[in-house]
């Protein structure tokens, strides 16, 4: 009898101590699948916020375009204020130059006297020989250096709105980083607590590689000398800019749109060259513009008078500065890859009244 009792007793404690695995079995069971429930929330809820994220990243990219488009037409009003500057200062040296050839020699001593054209319109007022024609084109003067001040000034303001906007655009980009990281740690967390049951555990990382993959695809997708001898070669009214090399990559007018931001209305000649290759001054004239321009990398303008510059773009090296005179054929710069380009080349524009006209017409 005793040792039935004992059977029994012992029996009956490995049926409670069974049914307590089981019951405990369950109830992790239950605690993983609610977890995994959870993790699958969270992952939903991580997703529509990386797609409210994208939505804000892809808003603000189409602000920063609108911006480059802005700037791009203010460049060119900028540039079109430094020619008229241009062509106002040596019309007023060429009426200097007649009343000097013509004995006036009290005007000239106080230009030389002068440190500045601010300076030189300020002694002008007391020049008594002046005609009335000189004084209002002296005016006029006055106001074209404002106005292209002003333009300036605006020019600055405009790329410091696109600074700041790329600005957010990079602290949008390390939250989405942030966010994946944070999601990563919760995925690796997850997996480690349901690590003892091997069914659950495989499903969880299904979902955790599609979450992975999702990430990567996320990240990927979101991670933009001197000068030489001088050279005229043809027989037109321009010099070669860029002799022997006559592979023109894209011609002046229509064309297909080569990278993205490229214009598809081309407003100029590419002579495709290698880096380095020698750029020359189309005809004689003036310097306006020498350094980087946005799109065009670093640009060269020379103003030839008459309403006619040239343009040279995307250049690696520039040899001459703003106000400069340069002679047909000098030596002015280098071809490079500057700004917005797919490759190494010279970009020659010709402008005529403020109009981009085929280059053609001139070589």
């Amino acid at each position: 009898m005793s040792v039935l009792l004992v059977t029994v007793l012992c029996m009956g404690m490995a049926i409670q101590v069974n049914a307590s695995s089981i019951s405990d079995t369950k109830k992790k069971a239950e605690e993983l699948e609610s977890k995994k429930k959870a993790a699958e929330s969270e992952k939903d809820s991580l997703a529509a916020q990386l797609d409210s994220i994208v939505a804000e990243m892809e808003d603000t990219k189409a602000k920063i375009d609108q911006k480059e488009a802005e700037i791009e037409k203010k460049e060119e009003e900028l540039i079109q204020a430094k020619v008229d500057e241009n062509d106002q200062y040596e019309s007023m040296k060429k009426r200097i130059q007649y009343m000097y050839e013509n004995g006036n020699s009290q005007f000239i001593e106080i230009l030389v006297q002068s440190k500045s054209i601010g300076d030189f319109l300020n002694n002008a007022e007391y020049i008594t020989t002046i005609s009335e024609y000189d004084r209002s084109m002296l005016v006029q003067f006055q106001e074209i250096v404002k106005a292209v001040e002003e333009q300036e000034k605006a020019l600055q303001e405009e790329y410091d709105e696109l600074e700041t906007m790329q600005n957010d655009l990079i602290a949008k980009q390390d939250s989405v980083n942030t966010m994946l990281e944070s999601k990563n740690a919760e995925i690796s967390q997850l997996e480690s607590e349901i690590g003892a049951t091997a069914d659950t555990l495989a499903k969880l990382e299904a979902a955790a590689a599609a979450a992975a993959r999702k990430q990567v695809e996320a990240t990927q997708t979101y991670n933009g000398g001197s000068a030489g001898a001088s050279v005229v070669s043809g027989n037109g009214t321009f010099t070669h800019p860029c002799p022997g090399y006559s592979y023109i990559s894209s011609e002046f007018g229509w064309r297909p749109q080569p990278i993205p931001g490229a214009s598809s209305n081309h407003k100029g000649m590419d002579f495709a060259a290698a880096t380095g290759t020698p750029i020359y001054a189309a005809a004689g004239g003036t310097v306006v513009s020498a350094g980087y321009s946005g799109n065009a990398g670093n640009l060269i303008i020379i103003n030839h008078g008459g309403g006619l510059q040239t343009y040279y773009m995307h250049c690696n090296n520039i040899y001459v500065r703003a106000g400069q005179s340069v002679s047909k054929g000098q030596n002015i710069g280098a071809v490079g890859s500057t700004g917005n380009s797919s490759g190494p080349h010279l970009h020659f524009q010709v402008m005529s009244g403020g109009t981009p006209v085929n280059p053609r017409n001139y070589l």
